[in-house]
């Protein structure tokens, strides 16, 4: 029998979904100081109004939703639905600054964006890029910072409350990093915002040497850094990083890139003083192994189509697209036409491998994540020794992951069923594109750039594609960085609220 939800379930869920946007809604006034500073009225006006709005729905759920202090712990359950409703009305928070400065067609060409942004995707239908007030664009690159740290680790970085860890584990977040969930969301914040500082300089000072201004260079180096770091994909000119015709800013970016795509665990291992991880980690040694072979694939793939007559280009080219697709960020140095029209089908198909694998687990990427894919080869391995010996041998796997530990069946079945859901939304994805008219390729490539958070396009993603791939890509991009578990744990708390008894 399905029980039907009760009174005091929403308001559990309410409360802390209200304490979120309330977190968020702090945000908003970074791009308002900027539109305040540079004369920007009108995007002063628009996030303005955002900030009362957010401020507003986040003060209504948490006086709607009260309950005595005793009551307030979060249940797994609660704590799902909670992160999963929260990043639905942050979709919609979000868009609303965008929408009322008329750089998007509609309201949902503007959800469409601050989805991508806050799931680090990088997909865009916005117009305009070029000219956008510096406050508007501020908020595309600072919405993916938000979404790679987390929404809930804004709550989490000042609260510790009961029940907190289920909030945790909606975002798709798996370790503790500390012993504390509070301790954790801050070092998360530590780590981000130490490299923001290192990594804008750097960007900006190379920026510089190609001819920017100071101050462009600076805000441009900040938007990037925060992009790549967060491995989003947006950039403040419409051509990306194609803009800068700058092997110096690809280099930096890709350093950017990496970092962003390693888990925030092996940033503290590092940190703290283990730096013998770096070899010893399965995770980075695959994930390493996994760019050496597929970038192999892309050099052959574009030499074999005589892609590119200087072999610097050629290196630089493949490496730059491989590491963006393969870290999820999105980065280009080609049109989106060009991927088309010059790269072969055999590479653009390891292109779109690159990016249904992912990063690592932890980290800001999406996708199924390589140490998944790692898991089930060593799983697989096991099964061929214990066929390969007497009924009576013990095949015991270990592998080393922070510290040595044996691969049990339990995680290994849990590997495997979201490697298959990740697979069944690329297809999703894909058939949705086809029934619109797209090419099977092109469908599938857009698919899984939206689900896996990477944000590469053939060229599909545009303002004019029809509303239903917009809404496609939305539900991808949202159930892709949420790794699905929290949206089907709000599926079944609507589906127990409509037929419990």
């Amino acid at each position: 029998m399905i029980f039907r939800p009760q009174a005091k379930d929403f308001k559990l869920i309410g409360f802390y979904s209200g304490q979120i946007i309330l977190g968020l809604s702090i945000w908003f006034l970074i791009p308002a100081i900027v539109a305040f500073f540079a004369n920007e009225r009108n995007c002063l006006l628009d996030f303005g109004i955002s900030f009362v709005a957010a401020v507003g729905l986040g003060l209504l759920l948490i006086l709607l939703c009260s309950l005595p202090r005793r009551d307030l712990t979060l249940s797994w359950m609660h704590g799902m639905v909670a992160v999963a409703l929260s990043w639905i009305i942050a979709m919609l928070c979000g868009a609303l600054p965008m929408w009322l400065s008329g750089y998007w067609n509609s309201f949902l060409d503007a959800c469409f964006d601050s989805m991508s942004g806050f799931a680090t995707t990088g997909l865009t239908i916005a117009n305009n890029i070029d000219h956008m007030p510096y406050s508007l664009n501020l908020w595309r690159h600072l919405i993916m910072f938000i979404g790679g740290q987390g929404i809930v680790i804004i709550v989490l970085s000042f609260i510790s409350s009961g029940g907190s860890y289920s909030l945790y584990l909606g975002e798709a977040r798996e370790d503790r990093i500390l012993p504390n969930l509070l301790q954790t969301s801050r070092f998360i914040w530590v780590v981000s915002f130490v490299y923001l500082v290192l990594g804008s300089l750097a960007l900006a000072s190379a920026m510089k040497i190609e001819g920017l201004p100071w101050i462009d260079a600076l805000f441009q180096g900040v938007c990037i850094f925060m992009a790549g770091f967060d491995t989003g994909g947006f950039a403040p000119q419409s051509q990306n990083l194609l803009y800068y015709h700058s092997a110096l800013i690809e280099l930096i970016a890709m350093v950017i890139m990496f970092l962003g795509a390693i888990s925030f665990s092996l940033h503290y291992v590092v940190w703290s003083g283990r730096r013998k991880e770096l070899i010893k980690d399965i995770e980075l040694q695959s994930f390493v192994l996994s760019i050496l072979i597929l970038f192999a694939c892309v050099l052959f793939g574009l030499l074999r189509n005589h892609t590119y007559d200087s072999a610097i280009l050629l290196f630089r080219k493949g490496l730059f697209h491989l590491i963006s697709a393969h870290t999820g960020t999105g980065f280009t140095t080609l049109y989106s036409s060009q991927f088309g029209n010059l790269w072969h089908p055999f590479t653009i198909l390891i292109i779109i491998i690159a990016m249904g694998i992912g990063g690592s687990i932890g980290s800001t990427t999406g996708a199924i994540k390589i140490m998944r894919l790692s898991l089930v080869f060593k799983s697989f391995r096991s099964e061929i020794k214990r066929l390969m010996f007497s009924d009576s041998t013990v095949v015991v796997e270990r592998l080393h992951h922070f510290k040595e530990m044996t691969l049990e069946d339990s995680y290994v079945k849990n590997v495997l069923m979201i490697t298959f859901a990740f697979i069944c939304l690329y297809l999703f994805g894909t058939l949705a594109g086809v029934m619109c008219g797209y090419p099977v390729l092109d469908s599938l490539f857009e698919s899984v750039s939206a689900s896996a958070n990477v944000g590469l396009s053939m060229g599909i993603t545009s303002p004019s594609m029809p509303t239903l791939l917009k809404i496609t890509y939305i539900f991808q991009m949202w159930i892709g960085r949420l790794e699905f578990i929290s949206v089907f744990v709000l599926v079944g708390f609507i589906v127990s609220w409509l037929k419990g008894k």
